[in-house]
């Protein structure tokens, strides 16, 4: 049989070897956790020197952009002086104009004339479509004549906005509460 100093060296044997196998496979981790950290900075160590080479070439383009703009402006000022001239000769060359504010409004006159004419016989057109009644309106909104789809005020509350008008009117018929229920944008 085995002698106890036997067992003990024996023991120990087994247990160096286990603690080497253990040393040897941590190593052998470490290594590879080494390989792939170096794998990594080197690669963000190209993808950062491509970002440095990209963001130089935006600096330079802006540059050349700035360049150009600077040549455009300078150019721009030299067509302005130029101009100068020949726009004050031009100003000699023309004929007065008439006396009279008369001869400067009446393209002016004719101008509103025709708007306000083709505004009337737009609004008559829509009223007819809209199954309204013509009604002769007078000259505008401000003497009194309504546009199509204007909202008409209550002649006994002549003062009062159409949003109140169109509440007390909600109120009388009795759907007041249905109304507010709904949220049709009368407050109360």
């Amino acid at each position: 049989m085995l002698t106890a100093v036997q067992v003990a060296v024996v023991a120990a044997a087994a247990a160096f070897v286990a603690v080497a196998g253990v040393a040897v496979y941590v190593m052998l981790k470490a290594a590879r956790l080494m390989s792939e950290t170096s794998a990594t900075v080197a690669g963000l160590r190209e993808r950062g020197d491509l970002l440095i080479e990209r963001a130089n070439a935006a600096i330079d383009e802006a540059g050349e952009q700035i360049a150009r703009a600077e040549t455009v402006t300078t150019s721009m000022a030299g067509v302005t002086a130029a101009m100068t001239g020949p726009g004050g000769q031009i100003t000699a060359l023309t004929p007065a104009p008439p006396a009279g504010s008369e001869a400067t409004s009446r393209p002016l006159a004719w101008a509103a004339a025709l708007v306000y004419g083709v505004r009337w016989a737009l609004g008559t057109r829509l009223a007819a479509s809209q199954g309204m009644p013509s009604q002769p309106r007078q000259a505008g909104p401000w003497h009194g004549g309504l546009l199509p789809g204007q909202p008409r005020r209550r002649a006994d509350r002549p003062g009062r906005p159409a949003r109140e008008t169109a509440r007390e009117t909600a109120r009388e018929t009795g759907r007041g509460a249905a109304l507010a229920s709904r949220g049709n944008g009368i407050h109360r």
